[in-house]
């Protein structure tokens, strides 16, 4: 299966997205489809034969264009458009004057007075609406279009109501060149003019308030530089990114940007990297060390070797994983877009109903059509269509800015709901830079040895246990040896052969495995009281060695603990490592429900009754060991650096390895959902109020609409939710430091 992110034109309402996603969906090949209205981008999941050119075939036959495939922001030229909404201000500003002047008491020269020269005033009153006509071609042609596909949205609304207008006025302007010119008062040439105007104006406002929606993700992909610099002999030559292969050499000065993410080969610097890991200090970089794409060279010079380059870099990764979270739908979302698709249809019959019963009932035909129009041109699916996408977009934006990497609009629905969270210990409560605290030696052996040993099986392991060997391992420079028939044993350990000894390192449970008798009991209580993890060494199924691994909690740990808790979340730790040591950390961290010594398997069985019993659990852990646990919660987020991103158990990646931000979680999603209840809230209240107005209901109170106000209200309900959505904002790292 592959999958595409398409650039979509001519979308502008839901009932356009939502459109052209039933028509994808209907076509075979076409897996899923999710189309995003702010964004103006359609992401499809298909398979083959289906070709990219089947696609954009598919979107032009329901009426749209593909702009291709996305890759970058394009910066939205509005200069044309704003001058062209200046002239036809002015125009619609000269026509009200001449079509309403004389209704004030305005001075109004005498050949284009109504009641002295109609005909002159007829004239003068189509050519001034003629123009607008053709500033608003692209509103008629897709108006139309969508009605012909049977798909008709917003502008089929403005469209109908426009078009009847006009050609009702210009019915009535043969009619007065052939002497009935008591018609002149009953012309809408004005209406159609300003309520095409309103329309104009308002996409105009829209289209820059949703372009701010984008500037965090525009951020995102601006983040690395659009160039390079190739090392070649004793020179070097500026290349674009694109140039760039896997295996160059390249060079970054004082004041640079590191071009692709790689490997330093000779020089040194501090870079400044707080975009992708939140540390506000520069870090030294030196030969062997690993450099991101997009940090800045402090003050030294470096050369550096392309590891991953392109689509593969971590900055392509954190960007790609933004915007298919921000083309996916959340529920709300979905509930929008279902009462969106039903929406236009609704407001046709209501439009036409409300024109026969004018009919019906006696009025002229001039106000049957007044109120027909009126009803078509107030009634806004798009106010409906904006509410959640906006939120969304946005939230899902600033989140990666924040360093929260979410990877399905859904997350910010399910995050508020959350009661119960489960911190895995090692790595995610803990710092995870274990260092070696004590050795117990059952055999006489040198600790180098045993330490050698140890160390050349813990390289081929993951468990952050490890780490504290292949430190020590590097600092002492050990010559790690080979491993054979290498086997994890997942909860307990790890063994291998090393020169023909066997070879297994792990918690107690290794004992029972291999069937030998616990007499270190002693020495792991000892062991556990200074708060080490215990970890036994075997070889040829002999005990030669018991080694205490000791931690140290996050210092952001304890008060994020106590916020989670006063906001009455109920907080487990999980860990594989022993009782002892797991109580001593959960009493530093004021954590009372411990479950120690569990495997992967037990942690994710633990989750599986949790959730049955009606709980919705986050699991919390290093996206390692824990990605049964991830996969499985209700909410699975993991603490991941840079080059860790594409974790797929996780529902949520914290870039910056700080467990605060799992505070910035809780109060974005939050905020989120609430602002996209406001959002449908305004959208419903303001087309419950609008249309039974439109519709003349409220007309024996002296309450009534005309076309022109209508546009103007459909306006500015839009208005409304864009800035209620703009409103959201996660605080910033410095406001978080007093958690």
């Amino acid at each position: 299966m592959k999958e595409v992110i398409l650039k979509i034109d001519g979308m502008t309402c839901s009932a356009c997205s939502n459109g052209l996603e039933k028509y994808l969906r209907k076509q075979k090949g076409i897996v899923d489809v999710s189309v995003n209205l702010v964004l103006a981008q359609a992401k499809i999941s298909y398979e083959e034969p289906l070709t990219l050119n089947d696609l954009e075939r598919f979107i032009k036959e329901d009426g749209f264009k593909s702009l291709g495939i996305f890759h970058d922001f394009e910066e939205k030229k509005n200069k044309r458009s704003f001058y062209l909404l200046l002239i036809f201000a002015v125009l619609a500003v000269i026509l009200l004057y001449f079509s309403m002047g004389h209704m004030i008491g305005l001075p109004m020269p005498a050949n284009f007075n109504p009641s002295q020269n109609p005909i002159s005033y007829t004239i003068l009153i189509l050519l001034l609406t003629i123009p607008f006509f053709v500033y608003g071609v692209d509103i008629l042609k897709n108006g139309i279009k969508n009605l012909i596909h049977r798909m008709p949205n917003m502008d089929t609304l403005i469209s109908l109501g426009v078009l009847a207008s006009f050609f009702y006025s210009f019915y009535e302007t043969i009619l007065i060149f052939q002497g009935r010119t008591e018609l002149v008062m009953s012309l809408y040439y004005e209406s159609v003019a300003i309520v095409i105007f309103f329309v104009k104006l308002g996409r105009f406002i829209d289209s820059n308030r949703k372009e701010k929606t984008k500037d965090a993700l525009k951020e995102l992909v601006q983040i690395t530089p659009l160039k390079a610099y190739l090392k070649e002999g004793k020179g070097e030559r500026e290349v674009t990114i694109d140039e760039v292969k896997k295996g160059d050499l390249l060079v970054c000065k004082p004041g640079m940007k590191v071009a692709v993410d790689g490997e330093v080969i000779s020089g040194e610097s501090y870079l400044d990297q707080a975009f992708l890991t939140g540390e506000s200090v520069p870090v030294k970089k030196k030969k062997g060390d690993q450099v991101l794409a997009g940090s800045i060279n402090q003050d030294g010079y470096f050369e550096y070797k392309a590891l991953r380059i392109g689509k593969n870099s971590t900055i392509s990764e954190m960007v790609r994983m933004v915007m298919e979270a921000a083309n996916t739908k959340a529920p709300m979302a979905r509930l929008a877009d279902r009462i969106s698709q039903y929406f236009v249809p609704i407001i046709l019959a209501l439009a036409v109903l409300t024109f026969l019963g004018y009919l019906i009932t006696g009025s002229s035909f001039g106000t049957a059509l007044n109120y027909f129009v009126t009803v078509l041109v107030v009634a806004c699916p798009c106010a409906l269509g904006l509410a959640t996408p906006l939120a969304l977009v946005i939230s899902i934006g600033e989140s990666a800015k924040h360093g929260i990497l979410i990877k399905s609009s859904e997350v910010l629905e399910k995050a508020c709901q959350v009661d119960t969270i489960c911190f895995d210990k090692t790595g995610t409560l803990t710092y995870g830079n274990l260092k070696i605290s004590r050795i117990y030696y059952v055999q006489k052996m040198k600790e180098r040895d045993l330490l050698t040993l140890v160390s050349s099986l813990e390289a081929k392991g993951t468990h952050p246990i490890g780490k504290a060997f292949l430190t020590l391992a590097k600092e002492e420079n050990y010559d790690l040896a080979e491993v054979s028939d290498f086997k994890t044993l997942p909860g307990i350990g790890l063994e291998g052969n090393i020169k023909g000894q066997k070879i297994a390192v792990g918690s107690h449970k290794l004992l029972a495995r291999e069937k030998i008798k616990d007499s270190y009991q002693e020495v792991e209580d000892k062991f556990r009281r200074l708060g080490n993890s215990i970890v036994y060494v075997l070889l040829d199924q002999k005990v030669v060695a018991v080694i205490g691994v000791k931690d140290i909690v996050r210092d952001n740990s304890i008060p994020m603990i106590r916020r989670l808790q006063k906001q009455g979340k109920e907080i487990i730790m999980l860990t594989g490592d022993n009782e002892g040591t797991a109580s001593i950390i959960a009493s530093q961290l004021g954590i009372q429900e411990v479950k120690a010594e569990v495997t992967p398997k037990e942690k994710m069985n633990f989750l599986k009754e949790l959730q049955a019993k009606g709980k919705k659990v986050m699991m919390v852990g290093d996206g390692i060991n824990d990605a049964p646990s991830l996969a499985g919660a209700y909410l699975g987020v993991s603490i991941g650096g840079g080059t860790d991103i594409a974790n797929d158990s996780s529902d949520v990646i914290l870039v910056h390895n700080n467990l605060k931000d799992i505070l910035t979680l809780f109060d974005i999603s939050k905020r989120t959902v609430r602002n996209m209840k406001q959002n449908l809230f305004w959208a419903f209240f303001y087309n419950i109020c609008m249309i039974p107005l439109a519709m003349g209901i409220f007309h024996p109170f002296g309450l009534t609409l005309n076309p022109m106000i209508a546009a103007l209200a459909m306006t500015l309900s839009s208005l409304t939710v864009i800035l209620n959505a703009l409103r959201l904002k996660i605080p910033n790292r410095k406001e978080e430091e007093n958690v």
